[in-house]
């Protein structure tokens, strides 16, 4: 497989992620991308339904639980309006709760800009920056 370029997919059903707050679960799984009929992938800023699949040792967050997380960053290239493009080492997210209020208290790292809308604005006050 020499010479072969890996495409990154977006994020799809079945893809692992990393979760970045301190709300306890490590690993999660993607079930559901929601915010469409018939939407198949997602980028930054989408809200998908997951699955607890690694916890940490805190009895916060229990294996097998489900939520709903919003997408922080992607291994897929991403590019703004004024050309900028950028891309991560890891596929991370987010929990919140059904009215998009955080399950958390802290988020560990800087967020994109993207992210500060009306609706997710809390989550853009508790990162520690953005970029």
């Amino acid at each position: 497989m020499q010479g072969f370029l890996f495409k990154f997919n977006m994020i799809q059903q079945q893809t692992k992620l990393k979760v970045v707050d301190n709300s306890g679960a490590k690993l999660v799984k993607c079930i559901k991308v929601l915010n469409g009929f018939k939407k198949r992938k997602a980028i930054i800023g989408n809200t998908i339904i997951i699955t607890v699949k690694k916890t940490k040792l805190t009895n916060s967050m229990k294996k097998g639980e489900i939520h709903t997380a919003v997408i922080i960053k992607t291994k897929k290239k991403y590019k703004r309006s004024n050309g900028l493009s950028f891309m991560f080492d890891n596929n991370e997210v987010v929990l919140i709760n059904k009215s998009n209020n955080p399950i958390f208290t802290r988020i560990f790292g800087k967020i994109p800009k993207e992210l500060r809308t009306q609706k997710l604005l809390k989550l853009y006050t508790l990162s520690t920056g953005t970029f």
